[in-house]
């Protein structure tokens, strides 16, 4: 298993979409009163939705990647700006309608965030056909497609399947990650790794074994901290194990509470493994690992990630 410093790019770019991105806007107060005017002491911008998030991810473990998608107004220049700053190159297609803004509030005296995210634009059949055309040109020459978040109003809901089908007539692998008709559409163009929405109530197994009769490459499910992986060979299952006598992340003490999971990173995990073409349990123990050292904002904390490889625990269920 290779380790951060020694994971090097493929030959290609990865082309990551992101459809709906957003500008999270974070406001920092002291004693929220609704009803009341309020200073704010600090504030902070960031690109945000899971795009963007992925994009950054793999851009940290050195991979070429360009982020691609829909971007308008000032909120869209501050997302391609936001990733510029990062060193990740951009191709968003531009919309007439503003990027949504997801804004904020965190209290410091009550150690609380309030958030509200704004509706998602409108996206016109022009603006979806620039988009097409892009994305067909950004085709030529990827290693892989990541397909991730929700679909902005007016995209229809096989928007995933037309993109799936164009990276497989250019022979590149997709991992597809959404929810609802967005993800059927697109599991049904067989993408080589599609993971479902968390949805309340839902049976990750029933919904990796739908995934794997539409013909999909892998399903990838997490429930908990358990990541599991279903696919025509096998089946395998991931977690992480803090015995205490094996040390964890910077400041782990034996008996600590297993980190928490991103979703995002785990998405984010899985991608390399699909380019470059690396075993199931070698990509489950990179996505674990990146899951648990990764914050909320997508922030990797390189030194966890390393401390926690050797931490993560891959069972084969099909014998």
């Amino acid at each position: 298993m290779l380790r951060a410093h020694e994971r090097t790019a493929g030959p290609a770019v990865i082309v990551v979409v992101s459809l709906d991105p957003a500008v999270h806007v974070r406001y920092e107060t002291k004693g929220l009163v609704p009803g009341r005017a309020h200073q704010v002491g600090r504030v902070r911008y960031r690109a945000g939705g899971r795009g963007p998030a992925v994009a950054s991810m793999l851009h940290k473990f050195g991979h070429e990647v360009v982020a691609a998608g829909l971007a308008g107004g000032t909120a869209g220049e501050l997302i391609r700006a936001e990733l510029a700053r990062r060193g990740i190159p951009t191709q968003f297609t531009p919309i007439a309608m503003e990027s949504r803004r997801v804004v904020e509030v965190t209290d410091s005296g009550a150690e609380t965030t309030t958030s509200f995210a704004e509706p998602s634009p409108y996206i016109t059949t022009e603006e979806l056909g620039r988009l097409a055309a892009g994305y067909r040109g950004l085709l030529d020459g990827a290693s892989a497609v990541v397909l991730c978040g929700g679909l902005p109003d007016g995209l229809p809901p096989e928007t995933y399947g037309t993109f799936a089908t164009y990276a497989a007539e250019a022979g590149v692998p997709v991992v597809l990650d959404a929810g609802g008709s967005a993800l059927w559409h697109g599991a049904a163009r067989r993408p080589a790794l599609a993971m479902p929405e968390p949805r309340p109530g839902a049976d990750p197994a029933a919904d990796s074994a739908r995934l794997a009769a539409a013909g999909v490459g892998a399903a990838a499910t997490m429930s908990g901290e358990i990541v599991s992986v279903l696919t025509a060979q096998g089946e395998w299952r991931a977690q992480l194990a803090q015995p205490a006598d094996q040390a964890g992340p910077p400041g782990h003490q034996a008996g600590d509470r297993t980190p928490a999971m991103s979703r995002d990173a785990l998405v984010a995990g899985f991608v390399p493994g699909v380019a470059l073409g690396w075993s199931w349990p070698d990509s489950l123990k990179h996505a674990v690992s990146l899951a648990a050292a990764a914050d909320a904002a997508g922030k990797v904390d390189l030194a966890a990630y390393e401390a926690l490889l050797p931490l993560v625990v891959v069972e084969n269920l099909s014998g």
